[in-house]
């Protein structure tokens, strides 16, 4: 392998196109095949559940991620650095607040959401394929941490081979430059779309159940005792995540030619191309199903394709490979970059910010991402720790939004080539939207810790625990400032 060396830049290489397929490669993953079925499910409890409640929540989870992204664009504009949050970060508040947004990123938000993503990939290769297991005994090797839960290596062992495979795979094309990586994602994510797309035609001219009746009728259920603002909130959680991801872009802004110009572009019609789609393979779905047929679907997209033609959860399966695939590459491909600025910025070990001499490309950070993503696929507990990150993402896209505010206030004079229209009504809306989004959140962790408790039931707060997790970061801060001499 040809060395690597601490001077050298990386450089910019990726057009607009590409730009606005990392966007929407980096959000269109496995949530959209499975995420309606439990949206419909939390609506049901209401006894108020239509498909036009559903599609409408859809539609208001897409705009309050859009208020953000261009709240973001404005900012990504005025900086268009390698390291996108991190960078913006910096500039608002300081080093940091800086530091425990990217230790953050590196600890579970990005590499939690790489070794997740590769696993379903794994999960459906096996069932398309039909792999058998290796015959491990999944107990080997078991332990359990406090407060973690069980960490069963063994556990599901063809399934984690495989997404550690995937993850190696993908970190090593990346490895051979930037450009390579992006051309495997502008591959995949217009597979993966056209796939959904197809999915979506074949919906409405070849199913035999389908009808517009479907999308007028509402639940059989007329009374519930979930109340509908609990319920639309529980609905929105799920459209969240399946939104999850529009930011990965900003964190190759150095890489992306004419960035002040690009970046804004490709958040704005990336995540206009990702509600669009979001939009017409759910109306594919309730035209299909029903909304309490809906509701009892673990894999909505399976059960719509199995009533197409036959072995359609097959083909699905096939569709979900597609789109994980490139998921797991867009996200490998972006948030390396974070934790090559922060070791050029002095606060993470030194040797993940050099550049490749020949591919130009961050390695180091590349495959350090890679080893912990893998570290993660085998203790079988992201799941758990992107729930408890999920919370404190949401913390930082607040504030993501409010440094818009004190950028404006900070630089009043400096170039901005985008500007949030309505300023500032925009990021003030999304702000609001966030804290409404975190508030309940920390609600129904608490409600649920409680109603554990008293069953007797091991419980965590996962959000707070995620905190707790992002403060344990500090250490490390701290440690590096004082090894390089400098103040907190």
């Amino acid at each position: 392998m040809p060395s690597v060396q601490n001077r050298g830049s990386l450089l910019p290489r990726l057009g607009l196109f590409t730009t606005i397929m990392i966007v929407v490669g980096a959000v269109i993953g496995s949530g959209i095949f499975r995420t309606p079925g439990g949206m419909a499910e939390s609506l049901i409890g209401t006894g108020s559940a239509t498909p036009f409640l559903l599609l409408g929540i859809w539609l208001l989870a897409g705009l309050i991620t859009l208020l953000g992204a261009l709240s973001n664009a404005e900012v990504a504009s005025m900086i268009p650095e390698t390291g996108g949050q991190y960078i913006y970060f910096e500039k608002m508040y300081g080093p940091f607040p800086a530091y425990l947004y990217g230790w953050s990123v590196f600890s579970v938000i990005q590499t939690g959401s790489i070794a997740a993503i590769a696993y379903v990939f794994a999960e459906y290769s096996i069932r398309f394929f039909g792999i058998g297991d290796v015959g491990t005994n999944p107990e080997a090797f078991s332990f359990h941490l406090p407060f973690i839960g069980d960490i069963r290596p063994a556990f599901e062992l063809n399934a984690k081979l495989i997404a550690a495979g995937v993850i190696l795979l993908l970190t090593t094309i990346n490895y051979f430059g930037v450009k390579f990586g992006g051309a495997v994602q502008n591959f995949f994510t217009v597979s993966k779309v056209l796939a959904i797309l197809l999915l979506v035609l074949f919906a409405f001219i070849f199913s035999d159940g389908g009808s517009t009746l479907n999308l007028r009728t509402s639940s059989a259920v007329t009374s519930g005792e979930t109340l509908l603002i609990i319920a639309i909130a529980a609905a929105l959680q799920g459209a969240f995540w399946t939104y999850d991801g529009w930011n990965n872009v900003t964190y190759i802004a150095g890489e992306v030619r004419s960035p002040q110009r690009n970046i804004p572009r490709a958040l704005i019609i990336g995540l206009g191309t990702i509600i669009t789609v979001y939009i017409l393979i759910n109306l594919a779905y309730a035209y299909v199903l029903p909304i309490d047929q809906m509701a009892t679907s673990k894999l909505v997209a399976s059960d719509v394709a199995d009533k197409l033609f036959t072995n359609g959860g097959t083909w699905i399966a096939l569709l979900v490979m597609i789109s994980t695939f490139g998921t797991t590459n867009g996200t490998i491909l972006a948030s390396a970059r974070v934790y090559f600025s922060m070791a050029r910025k002095n606060v993470f070990p030194r040797f993940l910010g050099n550049v490749h001499e020949r591919y130009q490309t961050p390695a180091a950070s590349l495959f350090t991402q890679c080893v912990w993503s893998i570290m993660l696929v085998f203790s079988g507990t992201f799941d758990t720790l992107i729930d408890m990150l999920l919370f404190v993402s949401w913390i930082f896209y607040a504030a993501g939004a409010y440094g818009l505010f004190v950028l404006r206030k900070k630089y009043p004079g400096a170039e901005r080539p985008y500007r949030v229209p309505l300023y500032p009504f925009v990021p003030a809306l999304f702000i609001l939207f966030a804290l409404a989004y975190l508030a309940l959140t920390l609600y129904n962790d608490i409600d649920t810790y409680i109603k554990a408790t008293e069953a007797g039931e091991p419980a965590l707060i996962n959000s707070v625990m995620g905190l707790v997790l992002v403060l344990i970061g500090a250490l490390i801060y701290f440690y590096y400032r004082r090894k390089n001499g400098k103040e907190a």
